[in-house]
């Protein structure tokens, strides 16, 4: 049996016995005998992985692995999803499935992702399904940015870093920290979170992107309230659409919860 012709399981139980090896500390974790039980050890073993080299067989398998799970998850296409006015959309669901230019990460200072296994927030998604080799992008490009500012740099927010989707369907990731709310909302953080959006549109147009997907930048623990995040995006989505005409070719506001399909269904009537 060579690596291209393991059968998903088999390359499943392969991926899980290797991240375990290369872990150190989990060489001795007993690996649950079922698919669902291997799926959560190896998601946890890629989460808490540090940026660093793979051996080019290992990397074969998990791209052929996790592009087979997009597909068993089902890829989400442009004509897959409904336009509302002009050029936008809503979509509700895994953003990991969207076949688009770019989909945006909401992602924290160290832009590294997030290091709690099996943790459900959009950062940890993206970084499980794109494959180790996101994170190893990411890290260069942060080192690249503390040599030129300092040992204890951090992104500031709103900045957005554009990388390779690897083996997600989308073909770039747009990774932007938006602004954390601490005790109330200010014109500050307001302004903040509109810049994510423009600086987010620009970076499309900088880079031939004709076709974005949003997630709910700042909301959950960053806590920006809801329906004030949905009034910011789409306001300033739309300001920007008039100045660039005809440079996007759709936008779409990516959303989980029921509660903010319709704060976005409302502002885009």
């Amino acid at each position: 049996m060579t690596e291209r012709t393991m059968t998903q399981e088999q390359r499943l139980s392969f991926l899980v016995e290797a991240f375990k090896a290369d872990s150190g500390e989990y060489q001795s974790l007993i690996t649950p005998d079922d698919t669902d039980g291997k799926r959560r050890v190896l998601r946890s073993l890629m989460n808490i992985r540090m940026p660093g080299g793979m051996s080019d067989k290992v990397l074969m398998v998990q791209d052929d692995y996790l592009r087979e799970r997009a597909k068993e998850k089902g890829i989400v296409t442009l004509d897959d999803i409904p336009v509302l006015r002009d050029a936008f959309s809503i979509w509700q669901g895994d953003i990991t499935r969207l076949s688009v230019d770019a989909i945006v990460n909401a992602a924290n200072a160290q832009m590294l992702g997030c290091f709690v296994p099996m943790h459900t927030c959009i950062d940890n998604c993206i970084h499980s399904f794109a494959g180790i080799q996101l994170r190893a992008a990411c890290n260069r490009q942060m080192e690249a940015l503390r040599r030129q500012s300092g040992p204890d740099y951090e992104q500031p927010t709103a900045v957005p870093m554009l990388t390779d989707a690897f083996n997600l369907p989308a073909k770039k990731v747009i990774h932007i920290v938006g602004p954390i709310v601490e005790s109330r909302l200010t014109p500050a953080l307001e302004k903040a979170l509109a810049d994510c959006y423009t600086n987010t549109l620009d970076m499309c147009l900088e880079n031939n992107l004709k076709s974005v997907a949003f997630c709910c930048i700042s909301t959950g623990v960053f806590r920006f309230p809801g329906r004030r995040t949905a009034e910011i995006a789409v306001k300033t989505v739309k300001d920007w659409m008039v100045k660039h005409p005809g440079d996007m070719d759709r936008v779409i506001f990516n959303v989980y919860k029921d509660q903010d399909k319709e704060y976005y269904e409302q502002e885009l009537r």
